[in-house]
């Protein structure tokens, strides 16, 4: 699969960081399909396939923060081993506190986390370097979900369909529209040796089919959640959780609204470099 590479940098007083975090979000809305920081800006890659000059030139010229000017240049990637780029250039293991560890098959990391999960990214969202993919797992570590059903939307890499299997649930779906995304979950899961997870091509039209869950994991973005949180409330058990995170604070109200629309309770929230993740639960009366 051929891909086109945008190396992005910018003039701005505010920190690259927040505009990568911003920059990739907007970029995520029109196709863009995996991010990586660079010390001046950011690297965005696409499929050939999906990229639409109009509509990165719009994306870049209706860019919310201010006094940010955004250049870049474009390179066509053919076909390659992913892996071997992420190795040379991105991907570095992360410890999510002191029970779980996310990192490549080829780093070299300590054994002593209860979660040790192997991540080979390719181009799919989800390694445990974001911030969204790190808030959702701090909220997933806490729960008991031996013996319970959990549905990841969005899947991505399936880091969060993996710790789920790896902490007993005993049936996991992941669920991604990108077939490349659903692809490299499957590796994934079969490096981790994870059993019970069912991986899906497609969206939330998939949900109805797929019976009812303890715990619904969704990080995609807002637009996309907000869209779908009556389909993840549907499938919801009376005591089940829906953890959602790919958003800003500032979406959070919105995101209640369309909840409590949905007999769905916020419970709580967290919050790092500005994004967030939210815990709900279904209204009891």
């Amino acid at each position: 699969m051929d891909y086109y590479e945008l190396i992005l940098t910018y003039d701005s007083t505010v920190e690259t960081e927040v505009v990568n975090d911003v920059l990739a979000s907007e970029l995520g809305e029109i196709g863009f399909e995996s991010f990586a920081g660079t010390e001046s800006g950011l690297s965005a890659y696409i499929r050939v396939a999906l990229y639409n000059q109009t509509l990165l030139d719009t994306t870049i010229a209706s860019f919310p923060l201010g006094n940010v000017t955004i250049r870049y240049t474009k390179n066509y990637i053919k076909a390659k081993d992913w892996n071997e780029e992420w190795e040379k250039n991105y991907f570095q293991p992360i410890a999510i506190g002191k029970e779980c560890i996310i990192h490549a098959s080829f780093h070299q990391v300590a054994s002593n986390y209860r979660y040790d999960i192997i991540i080979d990214p390719r181009m799919a969202f989800g390694t445990g370097n974001h911030e969204t993919t790190c808030l959702m797992i701090n909220e997933i570590l806490p729960l008991d979900l031996e013996g319970k059903e959990v549905l990841d939307m969005g899947c991505g890499t399936a880091v969060l369909a993996i710790l789920a299997a790896k902490k007993k649930a005993k049936r996991v779906v992941a669920v991604d529209i990108d077939e490349w995304a659903c692809h490299n979950a499957l590796d994934n899961i079969r490096i981790n040796r994870t059993t019970g997870i069912e991986v899906i091509a497609g969206g939330a039209e998939q949900i109805p089919r797929l019976g009812k869950f303890d715990a619904v994991l969704a990080n995609i973005n807002r637009n996309i959640l907000l869209n779908d949180i009556e389909v993840y409330a549907s499938c919801m058990k009376k005591e089940a959780c829906l953890l959602m995170s790919g958003f800003y604070n500032e979406d959070i109200p919105l995101l209640e609204d369309e909840c409590k629309r949905n007999s769905l309770s916020l419970i709580s929230y967290c919050e790092k470099n500005n994004w967030a993740v939210i815990k709900t639960q279904p209204i009891t009366t």
